[in-house]
């Protein structure tokens, strides 16, 4: 008898060699054969007259066949079989390509169904090789699974179809009383109909019940891992000096970041260790949330440690910081791969004894000889650039530290409660008062005179400018490489200028030393790839030129525009593409009309996908095999509570009403990357 278990060359009809073709889909056994679920379906329920086509429509047709088959032999091995159908009003002239079983088995004057294209003449109609079936049969809602090779849809459902009628019913893994609770269907039920459903309505029911099942597991495994991260620590703050850092601030804080700050004296002042994410975009003050942070920590009698991921980041950070905790008394340390050794020595020694409260610095402050006196607060700047060890190595140097972890990437908000939900997080949607939009223009490469000029009047104002290039090298397309683009121009357009040119391939140092010329003013035009997309303020710099926009993702674009911007003159972003491409085009629209990046996040999520919106699975999300990320935002967060109250009467899973989840929590996670 078959199992969830068995290897799918023992399904029958499968076989040895067949197996093989199902393993390249990725399917070893029936469990992941049945959850293999159709991409699409063809409902062959809604029948239509030609008359009530359109024309060139794909449809199904209900007709009577009004004429024998007559064969026209093309050439050897191949024919073309046509004959006469009627709807009761219309004649459909059907050709059929070279299948003889099927024009065979036709019979005049009974009724089928002809599924395809409708091209509709004055008093005709003509469909060339559609399905055709018996109208007996119904047509009924049929699958469509993805497929491969030699290995078509119509084979891989006939497989599944085989599947469930030698299977037993399936075991349930809900329980009866949540199941009422919630209006979900049984699992056998789901399965069944999700892949074969008698009607529309079984086909919603079972999608929804497979659906909720699937964003309920997700959701207890990312509760529990946040749940087995609460740790017991004795560093907790007893008083806060948040009203007293606010005193320190030139400016106004915006209600979110008074919201994030509250939230992390909140974190810092109970039994368990900080474990929260700033989420903010670019420009929205994640900084001075750090610092407020870090000012109370410090005050409470512990020390603190921000990590960046370059040296010219973590320079930024120490100045801005620095300049925030000016006569406070706090005293601020910066160590990086750059910092001379006998300082490095003199600030080590400083962090052992506790004569340094506060290290801002690269990957140089986990090394294995830098150490603590009461390391209390953990920070870490755009934490995908880290690796898991990393952080780890940081948060280790204390005995349960407050984390803290900071990024500029705006995540759709729909999918940070999946991303992140392992997190505690607070969102920065608001941008400082005083700060102007950035102007947007979208225009073709012929408009390349005027940009320069435009830019060559920029640097006359004692502005600054980025030229972003997609590519460092020449490859097979005819885009020009930012190397050849920097040459060029600096023999062209741009003669006698002080050109940058920054790109991935060189090193940490030659980039940060072109970059600290750039933020110093004495390199005017910075010509680029997309290495200073993250990071670095320069706040003279006010035009942003990127060519060939149209290949870059819409939120690889936002991160690039908020480069400019930071200071008080006006700013512009021109994108350049010659490109024609509708899906372009309407790309580049969105970002001349949104400046806010979880917006933009949000449309870039829609038009690429979450495999390639996050690029190797950086984030360590779970596979989804049904649910969707943005379709189902409103079943994710009943999930959400459905979820919290399981967890709430039994943490670990223990009861056996809960075993069954508690096994799919187990392979749901069992292959993802640790976040």
């Amino acid at each position: 008898m078959l199992s969830l278990n068995s290897d799918i060359k023992y399904i029958k009809g499968v076989g040895e060699k067949r197996a093989g073709l199902f393993n390249k889909l990725g399917l070893y056994d029936l469990r992941q054969l049945l959850e293999f679920y159709p991409r699409r379906y063809d409902d062959r329920t809604l029948v239509k007259t030609v008359s009530q086509c359109e024309n060139g429509e794909t449809a199904v047709i209900r007709a009577m066949m009004m004429t024998p088959v007559k064969e026209h032999k093309v050439r050897k091995g191949m024919a073309l079989y046509k004959c006469d159908f009627s709807d009761g009003e219309t004649t459909i002239h059907i050709t059929i390509f070279n299948n003889k079983y099927l024009a065979g088995a036709l019979r005049q004057y009974e009724e089928y169904l002809l599924c395809g294209r409708v091209d509709k003449r004055l008093t005709s109609a003509d469909m060339s090789s559609p399905e055709i079936e018996p109208a007996i049969s119904g047509g009924g809602i049929r699958p469509v699974y993805r497929a491969t090779g030699r290995l078509n849809s119509k084979a891989i459902g006939k497989i599944i179809k085989t599947a469930l009628e030698a299977l037993p019913p399936l075991e349930e893994t809900l329980d009866t009383g949540f199941r009422l609770k919630y209006g979900l269907v049984s699992r056998d039920f789901a399965v069944r109909q999700i892949h074969f459903p008698k009607d529309g309505e079984s086909l919603e029911k079972a999608r929804y019940r497979l659906i909720f099942e699937e964003l309920l597991a997700l959701q207890l495994g990312l509760l529990k891992l946040k749940g087995n991260k609460k740790t017991q620590t004795d560093l907790r703050i007893s008083r806060d000096y948040t009203d007293e850092f606010y005193t320190l601030l030139p400016f106004v804080p915006t209600n979110a970041q008074r919201r994030a700050v509250a939230d992390c004296i909140r974190d810092m002042s109970s039994p368990y260790a900080m474990n929260r994410l700033i989420q903010g975009d670019v420009g929205s003050g994640k900084t001075a949330v750090a610092a407020a942070a870090i000012y109370s920590a410090v005050k409470n009698g512990f020390q603190c440690a921000l990590m960046a991921p370059t040296e010219i980041l973590a320079a930024q950070h120490y100045d801005t910081v620095s300049r925030l905790l000016a006569g406070t008394g706090i005293k601020t340390e910066l160590l990086t791969g750059s910092t001379a050794a006998k300082e490095k020595q003199d600030i080590k020694k400083k962090l052992i004894t506790g004569d340094a409260d506060l290290v801002i610095g690269t990957h140089a402050i986990i090394q294995n000889d830098v150490e603590f006196h009461n390391l209390g607060l953990v920070i870490t700047d755009e934490q995908h650039r880290f690796g898991v060890d990393q952080r780890a190595n940081l948060a280790m140097k204390g005995t349960n530290p407050h984390t803290l972890v900071m990024s500029a990437t705006p995540i759709p908000r729909t999918l940070a409660l999946m991303i992140y939900g392992d997190l505690d997080i607070s969102v920065l949607d608001e941008l400082p008062a005083g700060r102007r939009k950035i102007r947007t223009d979208v225009v073709d490469s012929s408009y390349h005179a005027r940009i320069y000029e435009f830019v060559k009047k920029a640097v006359a104002r004692g502005e600054q400018a980025y030229i972003v290039c997609p590519l460092v090298e020449e490859g097979e397309n005819d885009l020009l490489p930012a190397t050849q683009y920097a040459e060029k121009l600096s023999q062209t357009a741009f003669r006698g200028f002080n050109l940058g040119l920054l790109h991935g391939r060189m090193k940490a140092k030659e980039k940060d030393r072109v970059m600290s010329a750039f933020a110093n003013g004495d390199v005017k035009i910075l010509i680029s790839t997309t290495v200073i997309e993250v990071g670095v303020d320069v706040p003279n710099a006010t035009i942003m030129i990127i060519e060939n926009a149209e290949r870059f993702g819409l939120s690889q674009l936002h991160q690039l525009r908020g480069r400019v911007g930071r200071g008080s003159a006006q700013s512009y972003c021109v994108l350049v593409s010659d490109s024609k491409g509708e899906t372009a085009q309407n790309r580049l629209a969105i970002m001349k009309k949104y400046s806010d990046g979880f917006k933009i996040a949000d449309e870039d999520l829609r038009q690429r996908g979450p495999g390639d919106f996050f690029g190797n699975r950086q984030h360590g999300l779970p596979d989804l095999k049904i649910a969707d990320m943005l379709g189902d935002t409103e079943t994710l967060t009943v999930c959400r509570k459905a979820a919290e109250e399981i967890l709430a009467e039994d943490f670990n899973l223990d009861l056996p009403k809960n075993a069954a989840l508690a096994e799919e929590i187990s392979d749901m996670f069992r292959n993802s990357v640790s976040n």
